[in-house]
C-alpha cells in the first residue's frame, strides 16, 4: 500500500516557476515508477511526466517537454516536479501516482491533487 500526498501548488503568472512535490508512504517507494497527471476543468486527465524506479529514466508528454522536469529521492520517498516558464494552459489539477508496471500504465496509487492556476 502506497499513499501519496502532493504539496506545492498556487498560482502563478505566466513564465513563472512552481516546485510540485509528493511525499509518499510505504517502505517499497524506491521500487514504483513515479508519474505526474493533470486535469484540466472539462477535460479528461492526462499524462505529463514519469521517472522509472529501476535506472531513473524519465518521460515527457510533448507539451511539457523542455520546460518540466521530474526527480526523485528515494531517500526521502518523494517525487518532484519542477515546472518553468509556466502557460495558462498548464492551469490544471496535478496528481502523482505510483505504478508497479510500466511508465505508461498500470497506475496503482494516486495522490488527492493540487491545484496549478497560471495567470495570463
Amino acid at each position: 500500500q502506497v499513499q501519496l500526498v502532493e504539496s506545492g501548488g498556487g498560482l502563478v503568472q505566466a513564465g513563472g516557476s512552481l516546485r510540485l512535490s509528493c511525499a509518499a508512504s510505504g517502505r517499497t517507494f524506491s521500487t514504483y515508477t513515479m508519474g505526474w497527471f493533470r486535469q484540466a476543468p472539462g477535460n479528461e486527465r492526462e499524462f505529463v511526466a514519469a521517472i522509472n524506479w529501476s535506472d531513473n529514466s524519465t518521460y515527457y508528454a510533448h507539451s511539457v517537454k523542455g520546460r518540466f522536469t521530474i526527480s526523485r529521492d528515494n531517500a526521502k520517498n518523494t517525487v518532484y516536479l519542477q515546472m518553468d516558464s509556466l502557460k495558462p494552459e498548464d492551469t490544471a489539477v496535478y496528481y502523482c501516482a505510483a505504478s508497479s508496471g510500466s511508465w505508461y500504465i498500470g497506475y496503482d496509487y494516486w495522490g488527492q491533487g493540487t491545484q496549478v492556476t497560471v495567470s495570463s
